[in-house]
């Protein structure tokens, strides 16, 4: 599987962006797709999640109620939708893939195999 993240950019708090993740495979079968981020000196983190299958999607406390996953599966492209951006979700942000991933597991990073390779997001007045 291999993964194309864009839609990065500047945007003042209170903004809203909309990040893509384009997939490339011959199946998306039992595949999840992760959105994770990571600010300057911290770990990686997950953000949110949608199972290929499905559409069951996941998503951090700390973006719930204004970061919104989704996909087009015609075009293989998973959305992270992010409105009311606050300076804290500044970030680079990363797309993942991982095949056979069950509810307890698709939170943890090391469960993913494909990463695309990464959109900043800055969120700055």
């Amino acid at each position: 599987v291999q993964l194309q993240a864009s839609g990065g950019g500047l945007v003042q708090p209170g903004g809203s962006l909309r990040l893509s993740c384009a997939a490339s495979a011959e199946s998306l079968n039992s595949i999840t797709i992760g959105w994770f981020r990571q600010a300057p000196g911290k770990e990686r983190e997950f953000v949110s999640s949608i199972t290929w299958n499905g559409g069951s999607s996941s998503s951090a406390d700390a973006v719930k109620g204004r970061f919104t996953i989704s996909k087009d599966s015609a075009k293989k492209t998973v959305y992270l939708q992010m409105n009311s951006l606050k300076p804290e979700d500044t970030a680079v942000y990363y797309c993942a893939a991982g095949r056979g991933l069950i509810l307890t597991t698709r939170r943890d990073k090391t469960r993913y195999n494909y990463w695309g390779q990464g959109t900043l997001v800055t969120v700055s007045s």
